[in-house]
């Protein structure tokens, strides 16, 4: 009887513990999470962008903003990390810098270099001028401040709203292949990995896209980021529109997409928030049929109209409810092109040659044709829709929790001598180092994407005495270098050039980051599709191999490319030995892809045993010595009796369009880089509703609107904005008008706002 007493007491104790330990379980499979974006669209004219190293290739107009869009993912009372994915081309040491400076100074030690991820998406369509080696600010004439502060300030941003938005949520993953939105560019060099090797793949790129869906505990879906390999270059060397590319379009559509299937709960929210706008993109306005009383109303409608206009999608935030977040993140994108119908002489009209992408022996004449050829804006949605869906797929089916730690490692590592352990043909070891970094003939010659000039060609192994003894004007590489590089010739000897000031880095971070069962490898350059899946593998192996068992085969490790900052491409070893485009460019030679394989076998086996990592060699912080050479805007000025924002070309009276239709209207303005309109358009489409109030419908962050600005000549200090629409399929009838707000600078140097309207006119 005492026992069974002992047994009825300690029952309901042991049952009470067994609770309250499954509750401690629970809880650690819940985190917290926060998601936020910001504006870091920058310079929309005069600087060089970033990408194709074309001089030509000048800023002259937004296409779609650029945005910073991150999350935090946190356990409760534990590790943190930040992933933020940029519209920017790649990221950049010193924006990594400084906005880490910026964090510390917010935060404390909330988040560091360890684990905080900064992404680019390689679109070739942003302002340049934001990194802090030489060899990256060439064209754009040298360090441009405005479009280095977009980048600091709207990450900074990007990072205070997630964590402001940080509660209690749930992580799912995803997996999907998306066939046709990526072609290897580099064909001839995949084909030379191993076959066996090759046999184990399907296809020649990474079809794969994985998905992260967030979902707060009580708003429901707040976000989703993904991965997906290819290039942003749907976008050509001859566009000069900002724009976000394909990745960009992507996360566009997908935002927009969760506002429109969830309008009834966010107009909900949004009709409890008494200062908080609706848009004619959330509200569905009334369809006329007397196109007589629309004409009426065009006819009468005021065009008066002045102050800044914040971006659209910024107006319907609601206190408590965050915005929904979509990313569209970069991963081994290196070989990886948009450009899915192949790559044709220009001349011709045939394919280009096989092993080194000419046309007759010239590398200018071979271009890849996207999706929409020849309307590279038609293949930028193209990509980016097939993207999109894809995303949505995921999204909708996701249904794999992450449970788990959150955690994180990282260090730095002087990657122009490192000695790398690989193995040996014959069974054994050797130890091989890297180089300082060189760029090789073939980089000149450019890819497919967007060809480089001159008689410079892919797969070159030996180099021209010409361009040699211009090369040596600039810094002879020593023989050691030459031997190191081997069989790269040395275009440019990068490494050892210290004038003005670094050319190229030398001290790169890697890191992983950990939520559960997903592991995210930042990689600070481009690997190809066979050097990422090299580098999954050897990290996935550490992981599962080891006796902890936290990790089974289930474990899903993504590559996240241009992370941190930026070191151009990573190949395999055989691949770098054929020379094209992409072998050219792997700056620390033959062995990089095995010296990372390398460091990260080591990260990944800290990360399971629990073992802190060595910070490693700080890069260095050249802020201080960059040059800039772009000249500032001395003045904007119009014509005698004419005002900033006047209507230079309208469109006709009484004018009706319908869908499908392009409306373009002219406007007198001023250099848009007297301001940025952060957060803000430099255009806008507004319904009118009523007789006399107009409500915006879309502005310059819309795919469908595109903002172009020019000057009669090329040191005038007058300009235009021409601001074109084309009417999406899904516009409603009605009055519409466009807008152009901008700010104009005086000879005393003050900036003053301006706006203009066009006639009104009807949309049928």
């Amino acid at each position: 009887m005492i026992a069974g007493s002992l047994r009825m007491i300690w029952l309901p104790i042991l049952l009470l513990l067994l609770l309250e330990n499954s509750r401690v379980a629970f809880s650690a499979s819940k985190y917290l999470i926060g998601l936020g974006s910001y504006d870091i669209t920058g310079p929309a004219a005069d600087v060089n962008m970033m990408g194709y190293a074309n001089t030509d290739q000048i800023a002259s107009g937004v296409h779609f903003r650029l945005l910073a869009r991150a999350f935090i993912v946190a356990e409760p009372q534990g590790n943190r990390v930040v992933f933020v994915n940029l519209d920017a081309c790649m990221a950049s040491q010193l924006v990594t810098i400084k906005l880490l400076e910026r964090l510390k100074s917010r935060y404390g030690n909330l988040y560091t270099e360890s684990n905080v991820a900064i992404s680019g998406i390689h679109t070739h369509a942003g302002p340049g001028g934001y990194l802090q080696y030489v060899v990256y600010i060439v064209t754009s004439l040298g360090f441009v401040r405005q479009s280095f502060d977009a980048l600091v300030d709207g990450i900074e941003q990007s990072i205070v709203q997630a964590h402001s938005n940080l509660r209690p949520g749930s992580i799912y993953v995803n997996k999907g292949e998306l066939l046709d939105a990526g072609v290897n560019r580099s064909p001839s060099a995949y084909l030379n990995n191993p076959a066996e090797e090759r046999r184990k793949y399907k296809y020649d790129v990474d079809k794969d896209m994985t998905l992260l869906k967030f979902v707060d505990d009580e708003w429901g879906p707040v976000g989703s980021f993904n991965w997906f390999a290819t290039h942003g270059t749907s976008m050509s060397r001859t566009n000069t529109l900002v724009s976000g590319d394909n990745k960009g379009a992507a996360a566009r559509f997908m935002e927009d997409w969760f506002d429109q299937n969830n309008s009834g709960k966010i107009l909900s929210d949004v009709s409890k928030a008494k200062d908080t706008p609706l848009t004619a993109s959330n509200i569905i306005p009334v369809v006329h049929e007397n196109y007589h009383e629309l004409h009426e109303l065009a006819a009468a409608s005021s065009q008066s109209g002045s102050g800044k206009q914040i971006r659209i999608r910024s107006t319907l935030s609601v206190a408590g409810r965050p915005r929904f977040v979509s990313a569209f993140c970069q991963s081994n994108c290196g070989d990886v092109s948009p450009n899915v119908l192949g790559a044709f002489c220009i001349d011709t009209g045939l394919p280009c040659d096989f092993n080194h992408s000419t046309c007759g022996g010239k590398n200018e004449l071979c271009y890849g044709r996207g999706p929409g050829y020849p309307d590279e804006f038609e293949s930028t949605r193209i990509i980016g829709d097939r993207q999109f869906k894809k995303a949505v797929e995921l999204f909708n089916k996701a249904s794999e929790q992450l449970k788990g730690k959150v955690d994180y490692r990282h260090t730095y590592l002087n990657f122009s001598n490192l000695k790398v352990t690989i193995s040996k043909q014959g069974g054994g070891t050797e130890v091989v180092k890297t180089c300082p970094a060189a760029m090789g003939f073939a980089f000149a010659a450019g890819t497919t994407d967007g060809p480089g000039a001159f008689d410079f060609k892919q797969g070159d192994v030996k180099g021209n005495a010409f361009w040699r003894l211009v090369r040596n004007l600039l810094k002879t590489p020593n023989q050691e270098q030459v031997d190191c590089q081997r069989p790269k010739p040395i275009l440019l000897d990068t490494g050892e050039m210290k004038l003005p000031y670094d050319w190229a880095p030398a001290i790169l971070p890697v890191q992983i980051l950990r939520i559960g069962q997903l592991v995210i490898l930042s990689v600070p350059g481009e690997f190809t599709t066979m050097s990422g899946r090299r580098l999954r593998d050897a990290v996935k192996t550490v992981l599962t191999g080891g006796s902890s068992k936290e990790f089974d085969a289930n474990v899903h490790v993504v590559i996240a490319g241009l992370t941190n900052t930026y070191s151009q491409y990573v190949t395999t070893f055989e691949e770098y030995q054929m020379q094209r485009y992409e072998g050219a460019s792997t700056l620390f030679g033959p062995y990089t892809l095995g010296a990372y394989i390398q460091e990260f076998k080591k990260l990944a086996a800290a990360l399971i045993s629990g073992q802190p990592t060595q910070s490693g060699p700080q890069p260095p912080d050249l802020l201080d010595k960059q040059i800039s050479l772009l000249t500032p805007v001395v003045v904007d000025a119009t014509p005698l009796g004419v005002n900033f924002g006047d209507v230079s070309a309208d469109v006709p009276k009484n004018s009706t369009f319908k869908n499908g239709d392009n409306v373009t209207v002219v406007f007198w303005s001023a250099n848009p880089r007297n301001d940025l309109m952060t957060e803000g358009t430099f255009a806008l489409v507004e319904i009118l509703q009523g007789k006399d109030s107009w409500v915006p419908a879309y502005d310059d962050d819309d795919f469908c609107l595109r903002f172009i600005w020019s000057r009669p000549a090329k040191l005038s200090p007058q300009s235009h904005a021409t601001i074109e629409w084309k009417i999406p399929g899904t516009v409603a009838s009605g009055v519409y008008r466009i807008r152009h707000f901008g700010s104009a600078k005086s000879l005393l140097g003050s900036i003053n706002h301006f706006t203009g309207a066009s006639s009104a006119f009807v949309v049928a």
